[in-house]
């Protein structure tokens, strides 16, 4: 009942996520350069607004009733989620706020025998534990999916999985999810992730979102 305020507050971490690593782009120089008061002003502004972005489908879906875990290895970004939820008006709703490991947990939470009725998946693509461990979006998120459909209820609502890197078409998540979730019968959509560019009027490649639904 709440898929469709999650799927608008999806968005919402698109746009973080691709401001974030935009701001970055346009702060990188060549060596021989040196960044100006101007340009560093510049990105803290786009790093700011695209902070009070963070975690919208968290939010959203306890905003409709969900009780939510919330699970991320950066302790960060985990303290904005919570400072936004508090800011949202969510300071006192069911929401789980876990600073680990992915991956460890879903492994836990399949030994609990605990059991989800929906999964957003927001995996970077490219990143490091905290004891070094290795993430490459190409290479791991194939089998973090396959996992995490064994903490899926008898009745899932919705699976989504979003990803920043550009090289992975939204056919091939479509192909994961449809081929993973076939026992629950459902359906999968999948469409590339954006950001309009007003000088050109173009849209700037950030992605791919794939949703599969009951």
């Amino acid at each position: 009942k709440y898929l469709d305020r999650i799927v608008k507050a999806e968005n919402f971490e698109t746009m973080y996520e691709a401001v974030n690593g935009f701001a970055w782009r346009r702060l990188s120089t060549k060596r021989d350069e040196t960044v100006s008061a101007e340009k560093k002003e510049e990105v803290k502004k786009l790093r700011k607004q695209a902070k009070k972005l963070v975690e919208g489908a968290t939010l959203a879906a306890a905003a409709a009733g969900a009780q939510v875990t919330h699970v991320d290895a950066s302790k960060g970004m985990v303290t904005w989620a919570k400072e936004n939820a508090v800011s949202s008006g969510l300071k006192d709703a069911p929401i789980r706020w876990l600073v680990d490991d992915c991956v460890k947990f879903v492994e836990r939470e399949i030994r609990r025998g605990n059991k989800y009725d929906a999964i957003i998946m927001d995996p970077p693509s490219y990143g490091r534990g905290p004891k070094g461990e290795i993430w490459k979006i190409e290479d791991m998120i194939h089998p973090l999916i396959q996992l995490c459909t064994k903490i899926l209820s008898d009745r899932p609502v919705f699976f989504l999985v979003n990803s920043y890197t550009t090289g992975l078409a939204p056919s091939v998540l479509t192909y994961m999810l449809a081929t993973e979730l076939k026992p629950w019968k459902g359906h999968v959509r999948a469409e590339e992730i954006g950001l309009p560019v007003t000088e050109s009027g173009l849209i700037l490649p950030c992605g791919a979102s794939a949703r599969w639904e009951a």
